[in-house]
C-alpha cells in the first residue's frame, strides 16, 4: 500500500517537474535531455532538477 502512494507520488512530482521544464524559455535540446534526465532517473532525477537546475534556468 506505501509502495504505491510512493509511486504514485513519484509519478505526479515527474509529471510537475516535466511541465515545468517545458515552461521554461530554452531551446529544445535542454528541455529534452532535461525531460530524460527526470523521467529516466525517477525521484533522483527529480530531486537533482527541483534543488540544483530549476533555479539557475
Amino acid at each position: 500500500m506505501v509502495g504505491k502512494i510512493i509511486y504514485i507520488l513519484g509519478i505526479i512530482a515527474a509529471i510537475w517537474c516535466v511541465l515545468d521544464i517545458w515552461k521554461k524559455n530554452l531551446d529544445l535540446l535542454k528541455k529534452i535531455l532535461l525531460t530524460v534526465l527526470v523521467l529516466a532517473c525517477s525521484w533522483i532525477g527529480i530531486a537533482i532538477y527541483y534543488f540544483l537546475i530549476k533555479d539557475k534556468i
